[in-house]
């Protein structure tokens, strides 16, 4: 299987403390978030790893160039403007085998979820989903809106944002039928907000994980990561700093 991880967002709400990179390049614990990514990959048996690159794209590149030296290989699809997660999708499909290789795994560049990739395939393809998400669940989804699913996973609904609900969120990791991303306009596209919700009945699944979950969007919880690292790092069996 590949990975497609979307690396292009420029990170507005992040620049007052990280300007000189885009948000997925933010150092945590002297390591860009990326890489945490890349070694998530990895791990995970994921060695043909695409990234979807937009804003200032050459410090991505210049840090991972080729993938050698983390025993993967990383190739590039890049945006001259923003195209929004799915329109980055549909461009990187180019780089992908022929139409019959299989499903594709996605990860949001700007968030980390602790999840088993081989279980959540395995969960694509015994439920025979057209689309997967890995879910997590939250005390206080305010920020994110929630996933409602039934008792089989499957996505029912998703609900808007409201201050104080508890439910699960989207983790930001997918597995994506070819067809599925063949099927994105070309263009500016958002995957969560214009893609997922259309296939609401129509083969969309999500599979509730207890791992560690961070989103690194906002100053507060990007700052948060990087003092105190020690959940991303056991989740990857890293040394701590």
């Amino acid at each position: 299987m590949k990975a497609i991880i979307l690396a292009g967002g420029e990170g507005t709400r992040l620049r007052e403390v990280v300007s000189e990179v885009p948000k997925p390049m933010a150092p945590v614990a002297g390591k860009p978030f990326l890489e945490y990514l890349v070694l998530q990959l990895k791990q995970g048996g994921i060695r043909e790893i695409i990234l979807s690159t937009g804003y200032k794209r050459e410090a991505v590149k210049a840090h991972f160039g080729t993938g050698e030296k983390w025993g993967v290989r990383i190739s590039y699809s890049e945006e001259e403007s923003p195209l929004g997660t799915g329109g980055a999708l549909r461009k990187a499909t180019v780089l992908l085998e022929a139409p019959d290789a299989g499903p594709v795994l996605v990860l949001n560049g700007d968030s980390f979820l602790e999840i088993d990739f081989r279980a959540l395939a395995a969960f694509h393809s015994a439920k025979k989903a057209r689309a997967t998400m890995g879910l997590v669940f939250m005390e206080d989804t305010s920020r994110y809106g929630r996933v409602e699913i039934d008792d089989e996973g499957c996505v029912l609904a998703f609900a808007e944002k409201s201050a104080g609900s508890s439910g699960r969120i989207n983790g930001g990791v997918y597995v994506l039928n070819r067809e599925v991303l063949e099927s994105i306009p070309e263009g500016k596209v958002a995957l969560e907000t214009e893609v997922l919700p259309l296939l609401v009945g129509r083969g969309l699944y999500g599979m509730e994980t207890k791992g560690f979950f961070r989103d690194i969007g906002i100053p507060h919880d990007y700052r948060g990561l990087d003092e105190d690292p020690r959940r991303l790092t056991a989740a990857l069996r890293l040394q701590d700093r």
